[in-house]
């Protein structure tokens, strides 16, 4: 069974995973999960509990841990190393970077200390999140293959603008974000 559990490579990108999983009894999109380092089968893996505030229902997530656990990085985001994620597609990696973006301010004027470090936390997220994309182009290619659209949601992106999805264009999305992230 081990073998079979979806690889985590960092918290983050579990705890992200998870804020994506409706309810399976009532459809709520809100749970608090605790988190614990279980053994399954003489393997090591994360096990995510929370209880449903809807409805009450006990919801479980297991995850393989990586070889090698990824501290987080100071100053940064980080949700895994080299490899695609195996818990979210391409599509969900863009969709995601755009939430953040979203909830950046425009400017700096009038933000205090904690709303700065909030600005640029969110934003370092999403340049992660773009990264996370660019990890499905295969080396030779120049862009994301439609084989690693795994979910509806990420599929539906894709075939509605599919030169978003290009390397040169998810690049250049990555690289404005960083640069917009220095001037925070």
């Amino acid at each position: 069974m081990p073998d079979t559990l979806p690889l985590a490579r960092t918290n983050a990108e579990a705890r992200l995973y998870l804020t994506l999983q409706p309810c399976p009894s009532c459809g709520e999109s809100h749970c608090t999960f605790r988190s614990a380092v279980v053994t399954i089968e003489g393997v090591l893996a994360s096990r995510y509990t929370g209880t449903c505030p809807n409805c009450a229902a006990q919801r479980v997530y297991e995850f393989r841990l990586p070889a090698e656990v990824l501290p987080p990085p100071s100053g940064s985001v980080r949700f895994g190393e080299s490899t695609p994620s195996e818990l979210l597609d391409p599509g969900t990696w863009l969709w995601y970077s755009e939430v953040c973006t979203r909830q950046v301010p425009t400017t700096t004027t009038g933000l205090n200390d904690q709303a700065l470090k909030s600005a640029r936390h969110t934003l370092a997220t999403a340049v992660a999140a773009i990264e996370e994309v660019l990890k499905f182009i295969p080396a030779t290619e120049d862009r994301v293959p439609l084989s690693a659209f795994t979910s509806a949601d990420g599929l539906a992106l894709h075939e509605r603008e599919p030169g978003r999805f290009t390397r040169p264009r998810l690049e250049a999305v990555r690289d404005q974000y960083a640069a917009t992230l220095t001037s925070f």
